[in-house]
């Protein structure tokens, strides 16, 4: 795996140095958000925890280890890509969501409380992860220019468009910056709904001129809510389960935070694939999000979902951000060896 670097020219690479990084992108997979319902393929527990469930105290079963590769200690900034059509009231739910992680004046429990876990993780210097995300440049792909399906490899195309534009190009900020690719509720992107929602990995310099870290989530709403946005929606397999009443009316969008919480908690503490992580091969990492998938409240393993909060209407949340509620899933706690929430009841 590549090592932090940062390239600042667009000298072409080598054709035989091209051709291996291509191929090494065909046989690596990026780190993915694999989503914990029923027909999940559950790696992380397969690897992690033997014959054991993950439930949110399996502290005995996880060994999560720290590589000695960079985790973003540096104010984090969040460049985010729309691709497709977005009506603006589904970017403002998103925007909110990711200006509440260091929104401290936010009702209990909060997001920003969610994120002090995140916190706790260090670099091999002692410094921890920044407490600080800021939304940062977004950019509009309105004419969807890479088409409305897209590859592993032409995710990379899409951002190497937003940062190389020859107007409002988006900032190139390879230490605190992280770049978000959001597509649209139209767009089909590699392997979406075969049990990945997202995934994260950083760019290549063959490819973008830049090694910047990057995730990619989709919107499922009309794709595959009952696999993605869960528990908003439900597979049609499982009979009689209704679904619960999204925080902010929209389950598309209300299933995407949580993936998108879930990118961005693990870029920060694992943006090269080198740093907090369990297993022993890189190119499969388990990471802080990772062991922590479906749990969003205490008791929280396996199937169940653990004791979230409910709101007047009946919708389902389980934190507060600046004006709105959101249902976010849990990260590991390396300190106390299990899953942690801020609306943990013990």
């Amino acid at each position: 795996m590549s090592r932090w670097c940062v390239t600042n020219h667009r000298s072409p690479a080598p054709p035989l140095l091209i051709l291996a990084v291509l191929s090494a992108l065909l046989l690596i997979q990026p780190s993915i958000a694999w989503r914990p319902w029923p027909h999940h393929r559950n790696n992380a527990t397969e690897l992690e925890l033997g014959g054991s469930k993950k439930y949110e105290g399996s502290s005995e079963f996880v060994k999560l280890r720290y590589h000695m590769g960079p985790v973003l200690t540096a104010n984090i900034t969040v460049h985010i890509i729309w691709y497709g059509t977005w009506p603006k009231a589904q970017k403002r739910i998103i925007r909110e969501f990711i200006n509440s992680i260091s929104a401290t004046s936010a009702q209990s429990p909060s997001v920003s409380g969610w994120w002090k876990t995140v916190q706790l993780y260090t670099d091999q210097t002692g410094s921890n992860i920044s407490r600080t995300v800021r939304l940062g440049e977004e950019k509009n792909d309105r004419l969807l220019s890479h088409g409305k399906k897209l590859t592993r490899l032409s995710v990379q195309s899409v951002i190497k468009a937003a940062v190389t534009a020859k107007t409002k190009p988006l900032p190139i900020s390879p230490k605190s910056g992280l770049y978000l690719l959001l597509t649209a509720d139209d767009v089909y992107v590699q392997d979406f709904c075969q049990n990945v929602c997202g995934f994260h990995y950083f760019t290549y310099p063959s490819i973008v001129g830049y090694t910047l870290p990057y995730a990619w989530i989709g919107n499922s709403g009309k794709f595959c809510p009952g696999v993605c946005a869960y528990p908003f929606a439900v597979p049609d397999y499982i009979p009689g389960l209704k679904p619960m009443k999204s925080p902010n009316g929209n389950v598309g969008i209300d299933g995407m935070i949580s993936v998108i919480a879930h990118e961005i908690s693990e870029l920060a503490s694992n943006p090269l694939i080198n740093a907090w992580y369990a297993g022993q091969d890189p190119v499969f990492p388990v990471e802080i999000a990772d062991l922590c998938e479906g749990i969003y409240g205490t008791g929280g393993g396996g199937s169940y979902t653990g004791q979230m909060l409910n709101d007047r209407d009946g919708a389902t949340y389980n934190m507060h951000g600046i004006r709105r509620r959101f249902l976010v899933q849990w990260v590991w706690n390396h300190v106390v060896n299990y899953c942690t929430g801020p609306n943990a009841l013990d």
